[in-house]
């Protein structure tokens, strides 16, 4: 007998319900739980993690289209391209790739923004301090702030971020970053939380599923992952927190601290150092990004448990001094490793499409070609087996715009090859348009093969 999809939902409402009114009967936290809230946010709210929320989820539905295409928005003009086109290295840190992505970082964002939010406090935490009593004790002003300090470390994440970035996964690192460093126990349990709220949306959403065994195109997760970027607004958000706590005169626990760095970067693949050497070819360091974790790990709760004593008294430097330091250095060293490739102009927009049947969408040119020279991603000589540092190869669909520094393989010739289709979405922050890339495929008599690669523009049908 088939269940229809609303009973499904209802078992999972029915046994989160079960289990909170289980929780709550057996703790009995007698108004504790708001109490607790209320004792550093306005109403027991964190408003400024809301409304950074908010403001994600606006920019993904109104700039993005994503309410007409929410699975399919508009991304291309909104990376970050590099600095000669302040477009999409201002909007970058706030626009997503799809509807998994800005949902996950909208649930990062609510989770541990929260927590760093509520470390933060929107009331005075030093003594003898009262509210309203100076506009920093103002908690409205002290909001403001917060929702303020949210919007910059979007902006630094977009324009220091290395390659054509997209998401506030930056932001939401610098949230966690900032979180463990207060509380780094409730932010590695908070790492679970994540999760609890992924599976509850996905068994909500789709409650019953069947797959049969297939062949199927997918590249490494790890190779989608941002991992400058994230470690940058890791960091943003240690220093950002350490200094706090410097001033309140707090000192967490060096080996908790320690642990909770440790863990969240490994969980959150911290480790995946790679590099790109093709079209669909990856290289994974993970002796090299396993060291790095361990290393941060390090750095964190020493600048964390720094003391006040001489560490050089001849130039008056302390421990906490030049821990801070370290912290310090460390994030501009991962800052400033962007700026030479976001500085990059691409050098001959018009490789590849000399020959190609190529569209013409605006000031965008979407073509086909196998084999030519990447003019977006740098060659770089890399240690390990068949190193070179011969040129990287592009092959696939590709979307070139000479007045936005774009060069870019949006669909690789594997994945099109898999897929048999794909949609390009281009446009700009006031408009849209759809190009379509098919790939007809024939065997031939001698038993080889050949296939032919269409792209219909948006005024003809497909």
């Amino acid at each position: 007998m088939e269940v229809p999809a609303v009973g499904w939902q209802l078992l999972v409402v029915a046994g989160i319900v079960v289990s909170l009114a289980a929780v709550v009967a057996a703790s009995r936290p007698d108004g504790r739980w708001g109490q607790l809230a209320r004792r550093r946010l306005v109403m027991g709210v964190p408003w400024g993690t809301l409304l950074a929320a908010l403001g994600v989820t606006l920019f993904y539905l109104v700039a993005q289209d994503g309410l007409v295409n929410p699975r399919d928005p508009v991304v291309i003009p909104f990376r970050a391209w590099g600095y000669f086109y302040p477009t999409g290295m201002v909007t970058a840190a706030f626009a997503h790739s799809g509807f998994g992505h800005v949902l996950g970082n909208v649930v990062g964002t609510l989770v541990f923004g929260s927590i760093a939010e509520y470390a933060w406090s929107h009331f005075p935490r030093e003594r003898g301090s009262t509210s309203f009593s100076s506009p920093s004790t103002n908690p409205l002003v002290r909001i403001a702030a917060w929702t303020a300090g949210v919007f910059v470390a979007g902006l630094l994440s977009g324009l220091f971020s290395l390659g054509p970035v997209i998401g506030f996964s930056g932001v939401v690192f610098a949230f966690v970053g900032f979180a463990l460093v207060r509380y780094p126990l409730a932010t590695v349990a908070t790492l679970a939380v994540t999760s609890v709220v992924t599976l509850v949306y996905r068994a909500l959403r789709r409650p019953e599923i069947t797959r049969t065994a297939s062949e199927s195109f997918s590249r490494p997760w790890w190779a989608d992952v941002a991992i400058q970027g994230h470690a940058l607004g890791l960091f943003l958000g240690v220093v950002a927190c350490v200094a706090l706590l410097y001033r309140r005169g707090v000192r967490p626990s060096p080996a908790r601290v320690w642990l909770a760095a440790l863990l969240v970067a490994v969980d959150r693949g911290l480790w995946a150092v790679y590099t790109i050497e093709g079209s669909d070819r990856f290289r994974l360091f993970r002796a090299v990004g396993t060291a790095a974790v361990f290393l941060l790990a390090a750095t964190v709760a020493a600048g964390v448990a720094a003391s006040d004593r001489d560490l050089i008294p001849s130039i008056d430097l302390s421990r906490r001094e030049a821990a801070y330091g370290l912290l310090l250095s460390v994030l501009f060293a991962l800052a400033l490793v962007s700026v030479p490739f976001n500085l990059f102009v691409v050098d001959d927009p018009s490789t590849g499409f000399e020959t190609a049947d190529a569209v013409e969408v605006g000031d965008y040119t979407v073509f086909y070609a196998e084999g030519v020279e990447n003019q977006y991603i740098p060659a770089a000589p890399v240690p390990g087996r068949n190193a070179s540092a011969d040129a990287v190869e592009a092959s696939g669909v590709i979307v070139v715009s000479e007045e936005r520094n774009i060069w870019w393989q949006v669909v690789s010739k594997g994945r099109l090859a898999s897929r048999g289709s794909a949609t390009v979405r281009l446009g700009g922050v006031t408009w849209s348009e759809e190009v379509q890339a098919t790939r007809n495929g024939w065997n031939l008599a001698d038993g080889g093969s050949a296939y032919h690669v269409r792209l219909a523009p948006p005024d003809e049908e497909g």
